[in-house]
């Protein structure tokens, strides 16, 4: 009788094997055969907090101070459950749609996947390796903003680390809209893994909060052991959809077959050129690759990826590589390689986070790219301060966003020596330039259709710097002075400020708590064009003197005025009645 159990439980296995994982099967089959009842293994859960943040593309902090970095995110929970602004949570650089709004945006890339929604990352390391069954992101301030949660079979901790690393997505989303700013613990159902991991990467897409997303920590549960995955189940093809007839797809004129062409994303046009001849030929057509964006394909990226990509972007004009070839994925020798044979008509670069880039990197896109007029190496954090230098001979440079790098005052100057048609330039936490005056001057010479300058925790830039700056470049639509602490109202700088710049659209004196009625009333009287102000912090101002600012600024979207001593609750509310077009920013603590 136990035989014939046996035997019917084994032919049940080999149909289930069908449709199972082929390990799932051979498991099951040797427990049967071996006389034994198949079990789920017995494992205890481990529940860990981050332990060390490894890489992120942006936080609104310091880089010599914990307040709202991403360094907050290591370790147990400060605020939570608490909800509000607090300084000890971990907060990226933006929020909002407007900022894709402003002059200094760049273009969005053409075939750039719609499920592709991320705009910032951070990666954490946990202690221990485990087969993930949750994981929680403790939200204490306006959450929503996660869109995609992934994992990493790499050990950030093993001496011997492997050279096939694999990251999977264990969660994902479209960017959601939480009607209420109170904190949450947000723990989606994931996706079992086939490996143990403790590098986690969570995803955020900002664009639809009305403020700053503020994070506390994130909390890895796990098995140690593996667990049992889940049946695969084979997808089932219709024959009726099989069909050996092109419908005259080929009769179509050429221009026609590239249009329809042009609608596939990177990857369906690399499946369809398996497909026939005529599509192969449409497929691998330069003309198709005139822009290309691997961003969204960064977990997959490598040198070989590159090699196969080579031969057919030699018409290419602007490539973003943002967030790729970290972790040895890709070398010096397969982007150059690349560069050298694809960067002759490049007018725009994207290599944000990418931290594979070396000096030798940067010298070959100054000899490679002489048309180049978009740079951003934004968070290139590990590029050493010397590899700068060779920005400056790209002297066709318009757009230069250098935020969170090492670069130092001497290569700055020598890039404003040369790129004098520079229109945008971002020097946002740029800690290592010494004397941000003379940068300032640097500019008021050399750049004066300067149109966009970021400046954001620049602090030693003082009134005498701000006043040439304003001075020789009079076409600034955006200047960010967020946290640049060294300026002080009573020297009368915003109000020279105001009168210099009246094509002023965006403004951001962050943090700066002698701001004053004088300066608002000044910026209502000459900058009628203002789109974007913030505020956030001062003490001085008043409702009145905001009150004229927006009856002068018709065109005014965004006014934060957060930590405002003189500006409560009750006078946000009566001014938002007023003016409901603007988006009044109040922030509050609980």
């Amino acid at each position: 009788m136990l035989t014939f159990l046996s035997m019917f439980y084994y032919i049940c296995l080999r149909r289930r094997s069908r449709s199972g994982t082929r390990g799932e099967a051979l498991t099951s089959r040797r427990a049967v055969e071996s006389g034994q009842r198949a079990t789920l293994p017995i494992s205890v859960e481990v529940e860990q907090y981050a332990k060390e943040v490894l890489d992120f593309s942006s936080h609104y902090g310091s880089e010599n101070s914990m307040s709202y970095t991403m360094w907050n995110l290591a370790g147990m929970p400060n605020v939570y459950p608490s909800s509000g602004d607090f300084t000890q949570t971990a907060v990226f650089r933006a929020y909002g749609a407007w900022w894709e709004q402003c002059a200094s945006a760049p273009l969005p890339f053409r075939r750039t996947p719609k499920a592709f929604h991320s705009q910032d990352y951070i990666e954490l390391a946990f202690e221990e390796p485990v087969y993930p069954t949750a994981v929680e992101v403790l939200e204490t301030y306006h959450p929503g903003a996660i869109v995609q949660i992934m994992a990493c079979s790499l050990n950030p901790f093993s001496q011997n680390p492997p050279t096939d690393v694999r990251w999977e997505v264990l969660w994902a989303e479209e960017p959601t809209k939480v009607l209420t700013p109170q904190a949450r613990q947000f723990s989606p159902s994931i996706k079992q893994l086939s490996f143990p991991t403790n590098l986690i990467r969570v995803e955020v897409n900002s664009s639809l909060l009305k403020y700053y997303t503020e994070l506390d920590a994130v909390v890895l549960r796990g098995q140690k052991e593996r667990p049992i995955l889940s049946r695969y189940k084979m997808p089932r093809i219709d024959i009726c959809d099989l069909s050996d007839r092109n419908g005259y797809f080929d009769k179509l004129p050429y221009e026609l077959i590239q249009l329809i062409v042009s609608h596939l994303t990177l990857p369906d046009l690399c499946r369809l050129t398996q497909t026939c001849k005529l599509l192969r030929q449409h497929c691998c057509d330069p003309l198709q690759y005139i822009q290309l964006s691997l961003q969204p394909y960064w977990a997959r990226l490598s040198d070989t990826s590159l090699g196969h990509l080579q031969g057919r972007c030699t018409l290419l004009q602007r490539l973003n590589l943002s967030w790729t070839g970290n972790r040895g994925a890709l070398t010096l020798t397969g982007f150059s390689s690349f560069m050298k044979a694809c960067g002759g008509s490049l007018v725009c670069l994207e290599l944000s986070c990418c931290h594979f880039l070396s000096e030798p990197c940067l010298e070959v896109i100054s000899q490679t790219c002489p048309g180049l007029q978009e740079l951003n190496l934004s968070s290139c954090d590990r590029l050493h301060p010397q590899a700068f230098t060779h920005i400056s001979k790209l002297t066709r440079l318009r757009r230069l966003v250098l935020y969170r790098t090492r670069i130092e005052q001497t290569a700055m100057l020598r890039i404003l020596t040369f790129c004098i048609e520079l229109r945008h330039l971002n020097l946002g936490s740029c800690v290592m330039i010494e004397d941000y005056d003379v940068v300032a001057s640097m500019l008021a010479v050399r750049c004066r259709s300067l149109r966009s300058l970021d400046l954001w925790r620049c602090r030693s830039l003082s009134e005498r710097g701000l006043a040439e700056l304003a001075a020789g470049c009079r076409l600034l639509e955006e200047l960010d002075l967020g946290w640049c602490s060294t300026l002080q109202s009573s020297s009368g700088c915003f109000q020279h400020l105001a009168r210099n710049l009246q094509c002023l659209r965006k403004l951001f004196l962050t943090a700066n708590r002698t701001v004053c009625d004088s300066d608002i009333e000044e910026l209502a009287a000459n900058c009628p064009a203002l789109q974007h102000l913030d505020i956030l912090g001062t003490r001085m101002v008043s409702s009145s003197s905001l009150r004229k600012l927006l009856q002068a600024c018709p065109k005014l979207l965004l006014l934060d005025v957060s930590f405002c001593a003189q500006v409560d609750a009750r006078i946000v509310q009566e001014l938002c009645g007023l003016f409901p077009n603007v988006a009044i920013k109040k922030s509050f603590t609980q």
